[in-house]
């Protein structure tokens, strides 16, 4: 049974494929060993961690990752990671552990940046005035 699934955190998309198998996890084709940096790599391996040790051992995940940061990347791929597991086991306790532990994990984040508007430097802040 494969299970295709996806994560978006700011403007990253994750998508995830997860299918029987013997513990492979790749993220844009290369093992996920080998994502920089290593704060990442735990972040997209955190899903793995919350769930039993036999579950990593049984499945493959293939992740695609595209736009964003590092970090909004790694976050992405989490949520797809985890909503993938979750979907292929069909198991609501591992589904309420997810949720117990962090919501993200299986809800995107809908939080994005604001443009920048005329009249600042950014997008709330304004330029400083001065009558002298």
């Amino acid at each position: 049974m494969v299970t295709n699934t996806s994560g978006k955190k700011k403007t990253a998309v994750a998508r995830a494929t997860v299918s029987e198998g013997e513990g492979k996890v790749r993220i844009n084709s290369q093992p996920v060993e080998l994502f920089d940096p290593e704060l990442a790599q735990l972040k997209m391996l955190e899903p793995f961690r919350i769930a039993e040790d036999e579950l990593r051992a049984a499945v493959d995940v293939d992740v695609t990752v595209e736009g964003g940061g590092v970090m909004g990347q790694a976050d992405a791929a989490r949520t797809a990671i985890a909503r993938g597991l979750v979907e292929h086991t069909n198991d609501a306790e591992l589904r309420d552990a997810y949720m117990a532990f962090d919501r993200s994990l299986l809800v995107n984040d809908v939080r994005q940046s604001e443009s920048k508007k005329w009249g600042g430097p950014g997008a709330r802040a304004r330029y400083q005035k001065s009558y002298r």
